[in-house]
């Protein structure tokens, strides 16, 4: 316990005095106006803008060193590229030589088939008509391209010509027997037409007597229908006059009410045989007409009534809402009266309470000693 008691005392003063160097730190801050004021440690940041200085000083040089070696790489890569070339040069160079003086086109397998000389060196597509190499798939040969052509043509033209002369003597007999053919043909036409005029005149003879005794059946014809017209107007006019008769002394214009009459009733009538009302029955529309008429005014009269009604109904309403639009105006006046009453009541008490919070509640004025007790910690 006596070491532990001493121990425990020199750890709580060393806390303390801890706690009033940090008390009197941050005093220090708070009390500083400026500080207070910008809000920022400056110590500090001018501490940081120098160790950022040192910072882009140290990135420059570092990015200028960097700069350096990519100078220095460009120009090693140029250099290799520059090589590369020459040594490409130089491969393909030797290989022209090599191809130039050892692969000649000459020598290659398959020269047949681009040797500019190949049509000089190669036989003949055909040697005689008899050539193996002249088969039918291999088109080399086709008909009329023998060998001897010369002798086989000489051979078809004088074929031709002794083809030619038959053709012609052919032709001559030919003629000779179309005109001897025409000349039959002339001489039993002018017969055939001989015969055929010979039968027309004997038709038109036919054709007049037809004609005759075709005109006098007409003839006959026109008497009897003349006739017959003749009668059917005789009839026609006697029917017209017995229909005019009957006209007259029908009851279509004599207008016989009766007619009209429908088979379903009396109260019903046909219209296309209707003539009109009669006497009584029109007196009978007009008694009608006149009790509307009178009925109507009546209507009418009963309709004034009663607006003036509604009218006088409306004047009384009227009446009573302006009396008590009025009474109803006297007592907002009475009542705006009585509460201008209250509110000077209530401005007196006011001023009368203002007067004694100034002259009695505040008039103990705090001095300079009460001002200085405050602020005097950083807590």
């Amino acid at each position: 316990m006596s070491r532990l008691g001493p121990q425990r005392d020199r750890q709580e003063a060393a806390a303390l005095e801890l706690r009033r160097q940090r008390e009197l730190q941050r005093q220090s801050r708070i009390f500083n106006a400026r500080l207070r004021t910008i809000g920022i440690d400056k110590d500090a940041l001018d501490s940081q803008v120098k160790d950022r200085k040192i910072q882009e000083a140290a990135e420059k040089a570092r990015n200028e060193q960097l700069a350096n070696e990519v100078k220095r790489n460009d120009k090693i890569v140029c250099m290799l590229e520059e090589r590369q070339k020459a040594d490409i040069r130089n491969i393909n160079k030797a290989i022209n030589e090599f191809q130039k003086n050892f692969q000649k086109p000459e020598t290659r397998r398959e020269f047949d088939l681009y040797d500019p000389q190949a049509l000089k060196k190669d036989r003949p597509a055909r040697v005689s008509d008899n050539d193996p190499r002249c088969t039918v798939s291999g088109l080399q040969k086709f008909v009329g391209e023998d060998l001897n052509y010369d002798q086989r043509m000489k051979f078809q033209k004088e074929q031709f010509r002794e083809w030619s002369l038959q053709q012609q003597k052919d032709w001559r007999n030919a003629l000779a027997d179309k005109k001897y053919e025409d000349y039959l043909y002339d001489k039993n036409r002018i017969a055939i037409d001989q015969k055929t005029m010979e039968l027309q005149q004997k038709e038109e003879e036919n054709r007049r007597a037809v004609c005759a005794a075709t005109k006098n059946f007409n003839q006959i014809q026109v008497a009897e229908l003349a006739e017959k017209k003749k009668l059917e107007k005789y009839q026609k006019m006697k029917d017209d006059m017995e229909e005019i008769s009957n006209l007259l002394k029908g009851d279509l214009l004599s207008e016989n009410p009766e007619q009209a009459v429908s088979s379903f009733g009396r109260h019903r009538v046909i219209t296309d045989r209707w003539k009109g009302m009669n006497q009584d029955q029109l007196m009978a529309i007009r008694s009608t007409q006149q009790q509307q008429v009178l009925e109507k005014q009546r209507l009418k009269q009963e309709e004034q009534r009663r607006e003036a009604e509604w009218d006088r109904q409306r004047l009384q309403g009227a009446r009573a809402l302006l009396v008590l639009e009025r009474h109803q105006q006297r007592q907002n006046r009475e009542l705006r009266q009585a509460l201008d009453s209250i509110n000077t009541e209530l401005s007196h008490e006011q001023k009368s309470k203002n007067i004694y919070l100034k002259e009695e509640e505040y008039s103990n004025v705090p001095t300079d000693q009460y001002y200085a007790q405050f602020n005097t910690t950083s807590r």
